[in-house]
């Protein structure tokens, strides 16, 4: 830990209040922070951890529209749902506040009046869409279509949530109301802009002395810059937010995403007041370190207009580290819960009580830190029994049980040392400085193998000391290797607290202990001989097949029970030309053999007969076709695709299917065996 900061404040992303977070959610932002923080606690850093509920902009008035309620409705259940959820989780914010709160709305409003007064906030009156319709200005997320970028049909209108691209309305293609679902119109309106290609120099100094930000961060951030920076709107023509507090500012609110990174700031206030701090010191002292814990969608919004709000208002420390993830996809696809493709926080929570930590374990091992991840629920099973059931779990009870068995359950007293157990001790001395260090360095999946290495370890001590079979030839012998066990166990108690803080308090519960501080848990003296143990009990249990069966059976249903209007078709792409089709070359095919990819659901090697070759193409339609039936179906085939390794099998080629808006694929109307392979499609 860098020693100049005296203080932390840490964030994790303001969710919005418009419905219940899911798991890919959870990995992204609240559990690493919370891993991070935990840790920080355990050193003895002074560290504020906030977060709060999102509750302005125009994803809760749309909700409220699908639910057909008013918007304070929507942000009263889903702010208490969600809550609920995280502390259930353990995720231990010092706060988690609201948006909607008066205080909250006052430092906005004061934030905003700042800028203003110092000339940092310009008025213009510009072109915004209108739903003649629906009467409407329409904000942001109130207009739908095509990225520019990477022709997502289904971009909003200040942000593509596929390519993580900003955009404003008018750079969409073929844009549509979500109110009435028409094309809108561009009306003359007045609005604030923060005039970002003036402070374009600073925000880029700012992120060039941040090289030690993970590549993917910069990347996105330098990639948005490469453009130039553009003025951009930081109030909206709504009825739903914090009011701009000028006269000339009525029916006008603040742009979401201007108000809710004030919401770190007012949920210190709120959190100071509330404890007898002073929240200045933890935004606007240079001692104080902040981190933002967010996923990669949010990263431009973080890394480049809240900096460039804090430093044209002046006086605020700025983000020191952004340790922003990647996404979790679920079972070979995105996870969403508009197409109901997911695991809510609240589902897991009702169908697995007691097992918090299970999950906790599972999303840290898969954290997708630089990279895009995937849950499974075979992988979910296959993490606890083969890890914490036969791994943590399994050194703990052993060490408990034997004690139980032969010593009555009291610590028995370690008399010589062996070369064996000096090796032991001296080894796990190093284990706090090491999972320390890559907290530090938010290598999070690093950390947690290092934990496991301890278990390992405790496992490995045990079984080649055999204290079972010493019992009868050297009980003195067997006293010392169970004492050492047992401070072990008790040293896994406090370094498994920021991963497993429901696991570490049962253990500390069962070993007859308080809290130890991190360097404490280096040495292993914690338990005096004589010290009597709690009855034996298991920290994990397995997950069996049936219940893995049952979720996935759960995810199809959920995803099938759509609505209706959720499976309209697609709407159409932008216009290509013929040149651009023609150099497609698709060609008739045969599949001569298909067998699944090894530990994949979604996955099947196929080999097929293009008339020029046989080639391999690995294809993700294995929910859908039994590969038992698929040798001798003729198929289209796209050959000229660039070749990719999928599962370290290479692919040449994409087979065509057709995809309804249910996910359901189906093979293209059969052809005649007058269409030989090879035969061109045009």
């Amino acid at each position: 830990m860098n020693k100049t900061f005296q203080r932390h404040t840490v964030t994790a992303a303001l969710p919005y209040a418009n419905g219940p977070k899911h798991l890919g959610h959870l990995a992204g932002a609240y559990l690493p922070a919370d891993v991070y923080v935990r840790y920080l606690r355990a050193i003895g850093q002074d560290v504020v951890f906030v977060s709060g509920s999102d509750e302005h902009g125009t994803a809760i008035a749309n909700q409220a529209l699908r639910e057909g309620t008013t918007p304070q409705a929507i942000i009263d259940k889903y702010h208490a749902l969600n809550r609920d959820a995280f502390h259930q989780l353990g995720i231990s914010f010092d706060i988690y506040h609201r948006t909607s709160e008066p205080l909250h709305h006052q430092t906005a409003q004061e934030f905003f009046l700042r800028l203003h007064e110092t000339g940092n906030l310009i008025a213009e009156e510009t072109e915004q869409y209108f739903d003649e319709e629906a009467g409407k200005f329409l904000a942001d997320r109130y207009i739908m279509g095509t990225c520019p970028k990477c022709s997502n049909e289904k971009a909003y209108g200040d942000q593509c949530e596929r390519c993580g691209t900003e955009l404003s309305p008018t750079e969409l293609l073929n844009p549509h109301s979500l109110l009435s679902g028409k094309a809108p119109v561009l009306r003359k309106t007045t609005n604030w802009f923060l005039p970002m290609d003036k402070l374009e120099a600073g925000i880029v100094a700012y992120l060039e002395g941040h090289p030690e930000w993970k590549s993917h961060v910069l990347g996105q951030c330098r990639s948005w810059i490469s453009d130039g920076l553009k003025p951009r709107a930081m109030t909206r023509d709504l009825d739903w937010g914090v009011q701009v507090p000028l006269p000339e500012g009525a029916g006008k609110v603040l742009y979401v995403w201007f108000d809710a990174p004030i919401g770190y700031i007012s949920a210190t206030k709120q959190w100071a007041e509330d404890h007898g701090k002073d929240w200045r010191l933890y935004w606007q002292d240079a001692g104080t370190r902040l981190v933002h814990f967010i996923g990669k969608d949010n990263i431009v919004f973080h890394c480049i207009t809240f900096p460039m709000m804090l430093m044209a208002h002046g006086g605020y420390v700025l983000p020191d580290q952004v340790p922003a993830n990647e996404f979790m996809n679920l079972e070979g696809d995105k996870m969403s819960t508009s197409r109901q493709w997911s695991i809510e926080m609240d589902e897991y929570l009702r169908a697995f009580p007691g097992k918090e930590d299970v999950l906790r374990y599972y999303l840290l091992s898969i954290l997708p830190e630089s990279k895009d991840s995937e849950f499974t629920w075979k992988d979910y099973q296959a993490r606890n029994n083969n890890e914490l059931v036969a791994i943590l779990g399994n050194f703990v009870n052993r060490s408990v049980v034997l004690t139980q068995k032969y010593f009555n359950g009291v610590v028995p007293a370690a008399d010589e040392y062996t070369r064996e157990d000096l090796l032991l001790m001296e080894e796990a001395a190093r284990f706090p400085e090491r999972i320390g260090a890559a907290l530090e360095a938010f290598r999070f999946r690093e950390a947690l193998q290092e934990l496991m290495n301890i278990a390992r370890l405790g496992n490995k001590y045990l079984a080649d000391t055999e204290p079972w079979k010493l019992m009868q030839s050297d009980e003195k012998r067997v006293r010392t290797v169970l004492n050492l066990a047992l401070q072990l166990s008790a040293s896994l108690s406090t370094l498994m607290e920021p991963f497993l803080p429901f696991t570490a308090e049962r253990l500390r519960t069962m070993l007859r202990i308080g809290k130890l501080s991190w360097t404490q848990a280096g040495n292993l003296h914690h338990l005096g001989e004589g010290h009597v143990l709690d009855t034996p009990f298991l920290l994990f249990d397995k997950v069996d097949d049936d219940t893995v069966a049952r979720q996935v059976e759960a995810l199809h249903a959920k995803k099938s029970a759509l609505p209706a209007e959720a499976h309209l078709p697609e709407p159409q792409k932008p216009e290509t030309t013929f040149e651009a089709f023609n150099a497609m070359d698709l060609r008739v095919a045969t599949i001569i053999s298909a067998e699944r990819v090894p530990k994949t659901d979604k996955l099947l090697k196929l080999t097929v007969d293009t008339g020029l070759d046989k080639r391999t193409v690995v294809s993700g339609i294995a929910e859908w076709f039994n590969p038992d039936t698929l040798p001798g179906t003729r198929v289209l085939i796209l050959i000229n695709l660039a070749p990719r390794k999928i599962k370290g099998i290479e692919s040449n080629g994409m087979i065509l299917l057709a995809e309804n808006a249910r996910g359901q694929l189906a093979m293209v109307p059969q052809l005649t065996d007058e269409m030989e392979n090879g035969s061109v499609v045009k």
